[in-house]
């Protein structure tokens, strides 16, 4: 460990060469390279963390650049994995950093999230944060909890020192359709770099022993007024007793199969006249669309069925494909003989076979 390095650390008061040398001893894994998971690891990474590991499978698109920072335009349709480790290692060669390309699943979280002493979530999704969760619990993990929504942001710490878990504040996930996402109601840029940074300190704390780890409180943020409210809530001791996983978290039923075509046959399709309909809003449809496609938003597909053909194959669409999944069972319970299909990973997929 290079000491003159983090000199401006180790003369903090209560921090010291002690404060240091726990973060040169410790293991991070970080769920997500994208909006809060850049200036996690951009700041702990720069802060002396031993070994940082970094899970992602999706790749770096035009629409992330204005909040996660790591990533320039020429990267564009390359893995965010590979992209974060290189930056990182120009940043500060001595970490030790491991990437893992995929999403974390019931087959590899316990295996993944073993090796680390604290696992910092920063994904966008529901079903994850309760896989993450319930593996923290197996496996006895602080984890770092962080989520956005337009201008807003929330931070806290699970499972620390037994403390309250993820599902003592939110017992039951959501249905998906009441669940808000960034690629339909946005997010301000700078917002996810902020709460990002708060969770990468809670990290630093829980590593080092300082300060007050945010543990029975959720922190949130609103950077329309930087107000800042904490609610405390409390253990439900029996939300520590999980020994194993679920065997499915996803927020459609496991028995239903939802038919997929693969991003990579989207040339096909075009040159097929295939019939193509596009469910992302309106101001990204018009920042690039497939062409000839039907434009109709999610939220406005149900009234608005007399725009497709289904007595021909009907090919969804969207932006990463999930809300393409929403829109097929919807149109299934209303045309069930109709033959579907949601296009896996969407256009983002698509843009980064094409690059």
């Amino acid at each position: 460990m290079n000491k003159n390095r983090y000199n401006r650390q180790t003369i903090l008061k209560g921090f010291g060469p002690e404060g240091q040398q726990k973060l040169a001893n410790s293991k991070v894994l970080v769920i997500g390279a994208g909006g809060l998971g850049v200036p996690v690891l951009i700041y702990l990474n720069a802060m002396g963390i031993g070994k940082i590991g970094v899970t992602d499978n999706d790749v770096v698109s035009l629409t992330n650049l204005h909040r996660q920072v790591l990533y320039s335009e020429a990267e564009v349709g390359q893995p965010k994995v590979s992209v974060a480790i290189e930056k990182l290692k120009a940043q500060n060669s001595d970490t030790e950093l491991v990437g893992y390309e995929t999403f974390l699943s019931v087959e590899n979280a316990l295996e993944i999230l073993m090796g680390y002493d604290v696992v910092v979530d920063t994904s966008d999704n529901f079903p994850t944060r309760y896989l993450v969760n319930d593996a923290c619990v197996i496996l006895n993990k602080p984890f770092v909890y962080g989520a956005l929504h337009g201008y807003e942001g929330q931070v806290s710490v699970f499972n620390f020192q037994g403390g309250p878990t993820y599902r003592c504040l939110f017992p039951t996930m959501p249905k998906e359709d009441e669940v808000p996402n960034c690629n339909e109601h946005g997010v301000l840029g700078i917002i996810p770099g902020i709460i990002g940074n708060f969770q990468a300190l809670e990290t630093i704390k829980v590593l080092t022993g300082i300060g007050e780890v945010l543990s029975g409180k959720l922190l949130l943020f609103n950077g329309l007024n930087q107000s800042q409210q904490k609610i405390k809530f409390k253990l439900q001791a029996e939300n520590l007793e999980i020994k194993k996983l679920q065997d499915f978290y996803e927020w459609n039923d496991p028995c239903e199969i939802v038919p997929t075509i693969e991003a990579e046959n989207i040339q096909k399709l075009l040159v097929a006249n295939a019939q193509i309909v596009d469910v992302r809003t309106d101001e990204e449809f018009r920042n690039y669309h497939l062409p000839e496609s039907i434009h109709i938003p999610l939220n406005e597909l149900e009234n608005n069925t007399e725009k497709i053909n289904f007595s021909i194959p009907v090919y969804l669409v969207c932006q990463s494909g999930k809300r393409s999944e929403t829109a097929l069972r919807l149109l299934q319970k209303k045309y069930p003989k109709s033959s579907l299909f949601s296009i896996l990973g969407g256009l983002n997929q698509y843009l980064a076979t094409c690059s």
